[in-house]
């Protein structure tokens, strides 16, 4: 029988040097103003030339919960151990990474690589680029099926959505959608990919047995970020431009709710019991809490400069938040909706995802077959699991 143990055991922050090119940082105070000219690839011509990377060796990590950080400047993903809050392995992956997604079985991570077309295809376990997939023209938003059998792209440029056979890290449909995609999220059966059309105003629905477009929702203004509830029944949209959530009602295709958050908001994660829906505000530095039951904001969290993204932790304990000005990562307690640790990463970290890395041998990729293993958090005291 084999022993299969995790590392257990707690995490602090940065700034932009005065030499880097001003369209490549995005201040706080231009953060709004400038999301279009940031999304639309002003970022990319800014006068930077960002260098290519190979795929690397990079340490073997043990077992246990992990947060994956795209560093948009430095071609890098920063690999967070949740239970220190330290990172413990950077990956050179392609150049300007923009999104990451994990596998269900916690065997790979999928990070697109806006400027290379590509999307670069890391070994959990020895955190190692094993595959580059080209995809379509500045590939943003990435999500895995929850068979682990696929892998949904937004190519923003393309105004297409490419879908990757995971078991052969092969393009096998690139479907059409509106106009400049970035966010994508799976429903919880698989059925239906929901993609953010920024210039569109709208949410195009994937059936995804077909990849064929089978609805087109219009939303708010710019929408930019989608997930949807454990039980498939609402997608929540943020809309960067109007400063609002809109609530899908997904059975009919339909908006039942438009709730006001912060300053420019764009991730968007569910808690993993559906009761919160944690949302980023780009202009304000905060985090807005949604309870789902009541479409409400019922908490704002300060976090760093300029957030980007968040993803809520296995056990729902933890939301990790990107902050792009920063350099950093906030940990935000879920009972308490607090920052209780701050975590350097490199430099602009946009995405960010978490996954649980099985036993060697647990779970095959690909094949949607989870790993044995749970995060051990028996350092930390119980917390309260609203969000569990």
């Amino acid at each position: 029988m084999t022993i299969c143990q995790t590392v257990s055991g707690v995490g602090a922050q940065e700034s932009l040097p005065s030499s880097a090119p001003p369209g490549l940082r995005v201040r706080r105070s231009w953060w709004g103003g400038l999301l279009r000219a940031l999304v639309a690839g002003l970022v990319l011509v800014a006068g930077l030339a960002l260098p290519m990377v190979a795929p690397q060796p990079a340490q073997a990590v043990p077992p246990g919960t992990y947060a994956y950080v795209a560093n948009f400047l430095d071609g890098t993903v920063s690999v967070i151990n949740t239970a220190t809050n330290t990172v413990v392995v950077t990956v050179p992956v392609g150049d300007a990474p923009w999104g990451v997604a994990v596998s269900p079985d916690g065997t790979r991570a999928y990070v697109t690589n806006r400027a290379n077309g590509t999307v670069s295809v890391i070994n959990t376990a020895t955190d190692t680029v094993v595959a580059t997939v080209p995809v379509g023209l500045e590939p943003l938003g990435v999500a895995v099926s929850p068979d682990g059998t696929r892998a949904y792209v937004t190519n923003f440029s393309a105004n297409t959505v490419s879908v990757i056979k995971t078991n052969t890290n092969t393009v096998v449909a690139t479907i059409p959608v509106g106009d400049a995609p970035i966010g994508v999220a799976v429903s919880p059966n698989g059925t239906r990919a929901y993609v953010t059309n920024s210039d569109d105003d709208t949410v195009s629905v994937i059936k995804t047995n077909t990849n064929t477009v089978v609805a087109t929702i219009p939303v708010g203004d710019f929408p930019f970020g989608v997930a949807v509830s454990p039980n498939g029944t609402r997608a929540y949209v943020t809309n960067s431009d109007d400063d609002t959530v809109s609530v899908i009602r997904t059975n009919t295709n339909t908006v039942v709710a438009t709730i006001p958050v912060g300053d420019v908001p764009q991730g968007v994660a569910v808690s993993r019991d559906g009761t919160r829906a944690y949302v980023i505000n780009a202009d304000d530095d905060t985090v807005s809490v949604i309870n789902t039951a009541t479409n409400t904001v019922v908490a704002t969290i300060p976090v760093g400069d300029a957030p980007r993204e968040v993803a809520v932790s296995p056990n729902g304990t933890r939301a990790y938040v990107t902050n792009a000005n920063d350099d950093t990562v906030s940990v935000i307690n879920t009972a308490t909706n607090t920052v209780v640790a701050t975590v350097p990463v490199d430099d602009l970290p946009f995405g960010v995802a978490i996954g649980v890395v099985p036993c060697p041998g647990h779970g095959k990729p690909g094949h949607g077959k989870p790993g044995h293993d749970r995060p051990n958090h028996g350092h930390r005291p119980a917390l309260g699991k609203h969000t569990a």
